[in-house]
């Protein structure tokens, strides 16, 4: 009776490995069968921009929309020159805004009465040198001494040449991700193949010390000098 219990036993541990080796062989078989392995890779390089853009308004108050127009026209012909001497040649004269401000009564309620007519004049100027904008942006105000008010916005800086950098960054986005999976399968003795599968991820153009990210891409124009990153999902076969 005990020999039989031990046969039963023995034959049970023997279907219970066989059937442990069949699930074993499926698992291992299911995780290699793709036989591919999917690396992120990154690469950035450091840009001057080469060119830049400002915008910035002349302000004119006056009691008439006669002498706003007036005064406006002899100031922006001060500013023009100004430009010129700055050897600014692109400059860009907008539709000027014009509009009333009307006079408060005694409790603060606003009447019909007008007070002055606001005439302000948009000027945008362009240049390829970034450098000389940045030196306008801060310097224009300065004509305040001649009785002009200038309200400046930030400028705006480019670099010409990033659709070219942006094809060599993912080249090179390329081969840090396979850099990155030489490393991942050195441990299992497996070596990387050919590509199957490449996927672009988004530019970061950034100022140089930014650490910010975003699924949509950033573009900073606040900045002469930039980051650009650029970042490349590659799947690699395994050999």
């Amino acid at each position: 009776m005990l020999e039989r219990i031990e046969k039963l036993q023995i034959v049970s541990l023997g279907i219970l490995i066989a059937l442990g080796l069949v699930v074993s062989t499926k698992m291992v078989s299911s995780s290699i069968s793709k036989n591919e392995i999917s690396v992120t890779g990154s690469a950035y390089e450091i840009v001057k921009s080469d060119k830049g853009t400002l915008d910035f308004e002349i302000e004119v108050k006056r009691p008439t929309r006669q002498d706003a127009y007036k005064i406006s026209q002899e100031q922006l012909k001060t500013v023009q020159q100004y430009l010129k001497d700055k050897k600014i040649e692109k400059i860009d004269i907008k539709t000027p805004n014009i509009y009333p401000t009307y006079k408060n009564d005694v409790r603060g309620y606003s009447t019909n009465e007008i007070d002055h007519y606001n005439y302000l004049q948009t000027v945008s100027i362009a240049a390829d040198d970034a450098q000389l904008i940045k030196e306008i942006s801060t310097d224009i105000a300065s004509l305040i001494n001649k009785g002009i008010v200038i309200n400046v916005s930030t400028p705006s800086y480019d670099y010409s040449k990033l659709p070219e950098l942006k094809v060599s960054l993912l080249e090179k986005a390329s081969e840090d991700a396979r850099k990155r999976a030489v490393s991942m399968l050195k441990p299992s003795h497996n070596g990387v193949g050919k590509i199957s599968a490449v996927r672009m991820g988004v530019y970061q153009i950034t100022p140089v010390d930014s650490t910010n990210v975003s699924d949509m891409g950033i573009n900073d124009t606040s900045t002469i000098d930039k980051k650009v990153t650029a970042v490349a999902n590659v799947t690699f076969r395994i050999k």
